[in-house]
């Protein structure tokens, strides 16, 4: 079934169903590529949600979501298209087993013996509707790529030199992410809806709690949030993200614990932060200063 996206409200409730806290922002941006049929490009922290919304997206409208992670190094081969050697070579020797090499070069580059990859995947039609294809973390790719990849989304077509170009008969839902290791390149941006994805405000964050650990107190919620939310004020390597906060609450349910204390957050550290060196800092006083920091203002609030 359809769903109604004819709106920025409807777009924030479809989201907020799939409990995706999106402010109205973002849910415009999401509205806007919808209506426009433009790519997103989300930069921000890493742990912010920039990946989670592309799958919110999905699920929400019922398509199915392609997925391409970049790396350095990323090529054709990976992010559209291989040819399956393997199953050529047999194909090769059970023609020459049989004396019938005629339009064998044909058959070799023929449909059965292409791999597809997210971008020619993205390309196809599927059931419910075009696609929401992720490319997460362009930032990690190369500028080659970055110019492969901006002339794949102006026409939304790829080209295989076998069979020539294949275009998308309907535009797929494209979402591009990046953590801000380097700057992408600006001809790729202009094609898309920039966003950025910020670490959300106190209020904010602990509806995002509430929405993924909803076991969890209010009154542990809020100490949580006011813990991170003091903690990325810290001079960290890492400051931890909405992702962290969501995995520490859990491990803080599953440990059983009603109310955070020094000792407790010596013991779970390593769910919001990922640098020794982070840790580290953390230890002792300097954990209980925080948590006094962040009672306080509760507290005042």
């Amino acid at each position: 079934m359809a769903q109604d996206c004819s709106s920025i409200e409807r777009v924030q409730a479809l989201l907020s169903d799939q409990s995706y806290v999106a402010d109205r922002a973002l849910s415009t941006v999401v509205f806007l590529a919808l209506a426009l049929k433009r790519p997103i490009f989300l930069e921000g922290e890493p742990g912010t949600g920039k990946t989670e919304i592309a799958k919110a997206i999905a699920t929400a409208l019922g398509r199915r979501l392609i997925r391409l992670q970049c790396y350095e190094g990323l090529d054709t081969s990976a992010a559209v298209y291989e040819w399956n050697f393997a199953a050529q070579m047999i194909a090769i020797r059970a023609a020459e087993a049989q004396g019938n090499k005629d339009d064998l070069r044909k058959t070799l580059f023929g449909p059965e013996f292409l791999i597809e990859r997210p971008l020619l995947e993205a390309m196809r039609p599927q059931p419910g509707g075009a696609p929401v294809l992720l490319i997460d973390e362009i930032d990690r790719t190369d500028e080659p790529f970055e110019a492969f990849l901006l002339e794949a989304l102006s026409d939304y077509q790829v080209t295989i030199p076998e069979l020539g170009p294949i275009k998308a008969a309907e535009p797929p839902i494209v979402i591009l992410t990046s953590n801000r290791t380097r700057e992408v390149h600006d001809a790729l941006k202009r094609r898309c809806l920039y966003h950025w994805v910020d670490y959300p405000d106190f209020a904010r964050e602990l509806e995002i709690l509430s929405a993924r650990a909803p076991e969890a107190s209010d009154r542990l919620s809020r100490e949580v949030v006011a813990f991170v939310q003091r903690l990325r004020n810290e001079d960290l390597f890492k400051k931890p993200g909405v992702a962290e906060t969501i995995d520490w609450a859990k491990c803080l349910l599953a440990l059983d614990v009603l109310e955070l204390s020094p000792e407790v957050i010596a013991d779970t550290l390593g769910a919001i932060l990922k640098y020794q060196d982070d840790i580290a800092r953390l230890q002792g006083m300097e954990a209980k200063k925080i948590l006094d920091e962040a009672r306080q203002s509760l507290e005042s609030a």
